[in-house]
C-alpha cells in the first residue's frame, strides 16, 4: 500500500495494520524517518517536501512491486509526506510483514533504500533564513548500488 500525504500518520497503527489478522506472519520490520534539527553544523528551522502527484505513487509502486518479487511478504507499506515539516515530524515509514523476519529485515531496507535514491520527492531545507535543495548523497547511491549488485550487507 502507497500513501502519499500531507498529513501525519500514526506509527503503531499502520504497523500494527501489516498483520492484523494474518496469523501467518511471523515478522513485521519498520523505518521512521524524522525531520531531523542538524545537518552538519546548521540548525534546520523547517523541511519543504515537494512531489509531482501521478509520478511519485507509480514510482513508488514500481519499487514495491519489486520488494514483492525479491521476497515473500504478506503485506508493504510505504507512507510518504510531502509540505511543510518541523524537526521531529515524521516524514517517511516503510514497512514490511512477512512468514520470515530474514525477508522482512531485508525488503524494509530495500525499499528505503530505493525510495531514497529515486523517488521523485524534492527536500528544501530552511536555515536561518537560508534555503538549499537536498541532494542525493553518495552513501545512498552506494546503499541502492548494493542492490542492484546482488550484495544486500553493508
Amino acid at each position: 500500500m502507497i500513501k502519499v500525504q500531507q498529513k501525519d500518520f500514526n506509527y503503531s497503527l499502520e504497523v500494527a495494520a501489516l498483520s492484523e489478522g494474518n496469523h501467518d506472519v511471523g515478522g513485521v520490520c519498520a523505518f521512521s524517518g524524522l525531520v531531523r534539527d542538524l545537518v552538519g553544523d546548521k540548525h534546520i528551522d523547517y523541511m519543504t517536501l515537494e512531489h509531482y502527484p501521478g509520478m511519485t505513487e507509480k514510482c513508488l509502486a514500481e519499487i514495491e512491486a519489486e520488494a514483492h518479487h525479491r521476497w515473500p511478504l504478506e503485506k508493504t507499506l510505504i507512507i510518504h509526506r510531502y509540505g511543510r515539516l518541523e524537526p521531529g515530524d515524521q516524514i517517511v515509514l516503510v514497512a514490511v510483514s512477512s512468514v520470515h523476519r530474514e525477508a522482512a529485515f531485508d525488503a524494509c531496507r530495500f525499499l528505503i533504500d530505493f525510495l531514497k535514491t529515486n523517488a521523485p520527492f524534492w527536500k528544501l531545507e530552511c536555515t536561518g533564513g537560508d534555503s538549499k535543495w537536498v541532494t542525493a548523497k553518495d552513501t545512498d547511491t552506494q546503499a541502492c548500488d548494493r542492490w542492484l549488485n546482488g550484495d544486500k550487507k553493508e
